[in-house]
Formats: C-alpha cells, sequence, structure tokens
C-alpha cells in the first residue's frame, strides 16, 4: 500500500479533520473534496484554487493516487478492460461497459479473491489483499478520466457493479465506505440506486448489507440449485449452504421498497448445470422459500483453457430461460461483453495480451 494516506478514500469529515489539524480552514477540504471527486484531479498541482504552499504540503504527505495502468485493452464489441498495479505490485482490473443508454464500469474490491469457485479464472490469482476505500475510488475515476477526459461530464450517468476481482462482502467496511464518498453530490455523485454490489453468498454480510438506510442493490451468486453441485462449483457453499443464503436473501427481500428487486446471478455450464430438470429445479427452490421479489440473470459461461467447463449452446440458455418463466420466475441473459480481451465475467485473473489499445 501507499506510504502516504490515501485522500480521494477520505470521506468529507475526515478530511474537515484533515485540514482543521494542518490550521487549515473548511473549505480548503471542501475544494479538495471537489477537486478529487467532482473534477476528478489527479494530482495537487491540478488544485490551481489552492495555494502552492498548501499544494506542496499536501504532496509531501498525502496522495491523490496510487494505482498505476500497465495495459488498457479494447474488445471489438467496446468494452475495456484496464490492468492496473497497486504500489505492492498487485493486480487489479477494472472493465468499462458502454451501450447505448448507459455505460457501466465493473470494478474490483480485492486483488484476487479467496473463494475458489470452481468456473472463475480469478480463483487461481487466490487472496493477494483487500483493496482500500480510496483505491476503489480510484479505479472508477482512472476509467472515467481516460473515456471522458478529465473533469468532463458523462452524457448519461455511470453505473456501477462491484463484480470484479474479489469477493466484495469480505471487504465490506471499505466497500461501503468508497460507495458512501462517491454518492456525494458534490463529488462523483454515484447514486446507491445505480450501484450493484454481487456477493457469492456471505451470509452476515447479507443480513449487514439490508440493515444500511442508502443501500446498493444486491446481487447473489447462486448457479446451482442444490448443495451437492454448489459445494463443488462454490465452495463457500459449504460454510453457509443454500437454506442459510436463501434464509438471507428473504430477509433482505422483506426491506425492499415497492417496485424493487434483487438479482440471482447464474452461471450457465454446458452439461453441468444447464439441464431442464435443473431449470425447474431452480424455480421450485424460488418458491420454497416465498422469493417473488427476484430476477435471475442468466450468464452464459466465458470460456479459458485454464477452466474445465465449456458454455452452454445458446439454444440450451434460451431454453433455460423458457423454463424459468413458464413457472413464472423472471429471467433475463446476460449478453457476454469483452470476451476476446478477457473482461467478461468470471475472467479477471490480470491477463496479460499483446494487443494493447
Amino acid at each position: 500500500m501507499s506510504e502516504f494516506p490515501h485522500l480521494r478514500g477520505f470521506s468529507r469529515s475526515e478530511l474537515i479533520e484533515l485540514f482543521a489539524g494542518l490550521g487549515e480552514p473548511r473549505y480548503r477540504a471542501d475544494q479538495v473534496f471537489r477537486g478529487l471527486h467532482g473534477r476528478r484531479l489527479m494530482s495537487f498541482e491540478e488544485m490551481t484554487d489552492l495555494p502552492k504552499a498548501l499544494r506542496e504540503k499536501l504532496s509531501q504527505a498525502t496522495t491523490t493516487r496510487t494505482l498505476k495502468v500497465e495495459s488498457k485493452y479494447t474488445s471489438i464489441d467496446g468494452t475495456r478492460r484496464f490492468l492496473m498495479k497497486t504500489p505492492d505490485g498487485h493486480p487489479v482490473e477494472t472493465v468499462f461497459i458502454p451501450t447505448e443508454n448507459r455505460d457501466t464500469i465493473c470494478f474490483s474490491s480485492q486483488s484476487g479473491c479467496p473463494l475458489k469457485c470452481d468456473f472463475c479464472l480469478t480463483a487461481k490469482l487466490g487472496l493477494l489483499r483487500n483493496l482500500t476505500a480510496g483505491e476503489i475510488i480510484e479505479q472508477i475515476v482512472i476509467v472515467l478520466n481516460d473515456v471522458y477526459g478529465i473533469g468532463n461530464d458523462t452524457p448519461h450517468g455511470t453505473n456501477l457493479v462491484a463484480m470484479g476481482e474479489g469477493e466484495p462482502f469480505l471487504n465490506f467496511e471499505n466497500l461501503i465506505k468508497a460507495l458512501e464518498i462517491m454518492s456525494d453530490e458534490n463529488g462523483l455523485h454515484i447514486v446507491p440506486g445505480r450501484v450493484t454490489v454481487s456477493t457469492a453468498g456471505i451470509v452476515p454480510k447479507i443480513f449487514e448489507f439490508s440493515e444500511l438506510e442508502n443501500r446498493p442493490n444486491l446481487a447473489i451468486s447462486l448457479s446451482a440449485a442444490n448443495d451437492e453441485l454448489r459445494d463443488k462449483l462454490m465452495p463457500i457453499n459449504k460454510r453457509w449452504p443454500i437454506d442459510k443464503l436463501f434464509e438471507a436473501a428473504k430477509a433482505f427481500e422483506k426491506t425492499l421498497k415497492r417496485g424493487e428487486r434483487f438479482t440471482f446471478e447464474y452461471v450457465l455450464l454446458g452439461g453441468v448445470n444447464d439441464s431442464d430438470a435443473q431449470a425447474s429445479e431452480l424455480a421450485s427452490l424460488l418458491r420454497k422459500y416465498g422469493l417473488r421479489k427476484v430476477k435471475i440473470n442468466l450468464i452464459p459461461h466465458n470460456p479459458a483453457e485454464q477452466l474445465d467447463y465449456r458454455p452452454s449452446s445458446p439454444e440450451q440458455v434460451k431454453r433455460f430461460k423458457e423454463i424459468l418463466e413458464s413457472q413464472d420466475v423472471s429471467a433475463y441473459i446476460r449478453t457476454p461483453r469483452g470476451r476476446d480481451i478477457f473482461a467478461a465475467c468470471g475472467q479477471l485473473a490480470a491477463v496479460q495480451q499483446t494487443s494493447v489499445c
């Protein structure tokens, strides 16, 4: 980690306290907060509304950035994958996904991941370390500046998904702090309704997440409707099996407001979890727990040589969806993005490629 405090991870109140300790007035803290987040400036030198002496003082004791962009890859579908490195040499990957009506940034909460999901390439890295709140925010700023230029407005806002490297709920405090800072109207102003956090099923944190007053959207990675198969695909299930997971999901559903839903993500693996019977088993599981405010995101597996799985056929993906819908389950198929640059779901493993854009 950086030897200096990362000011991008300081809340407004923490900045005020810091500047008070430096003998500076409160409005200087507000200027720095707007510079870091609202204007997306990358250095103190760019904050020309601050006195030169103060800029020098800050640069000698704090930092505004720690991540270094090692490589950037651009897919044929417009998706961009950013491979960054922390000061201590760990990889961080962030993906920009453009669409006609919105842009989405998929960000990482950890470098690597400890959960060992059998179908996920990130699992091969293992856990390297948690990212700080400042590093989580810095990813977003780097991507926005690369796409739109420093400080420029985005044309239709930005959606965030915590679905990059790592299990977000194993870095819960830093994640929530980063999201709170990014929601500030004088900063990035990415409100909770535009954010989705994906978990593999850290049950105690689902309960804690449900109690947050300003809460992002929740997605739970499921990928199997029985414990035997889920134990193999997602070993976290051995600690919190499906009944415990669905108790937490049921409690979360009770906190939803009218019109709100949450998501189960189901990675479709050819010949493993994509049969007609398994689609019906999934629908039966939802009925068993009385879950009504839920939708299923069907994710065709994104292949890699290091993984012993193949994607379901397009015909079977469609069939799986139709079976769910015939049993009153809302189901959607997620279109793979960025497969050719290892940017798709489950492919983030700090892969270096020869084609760099």
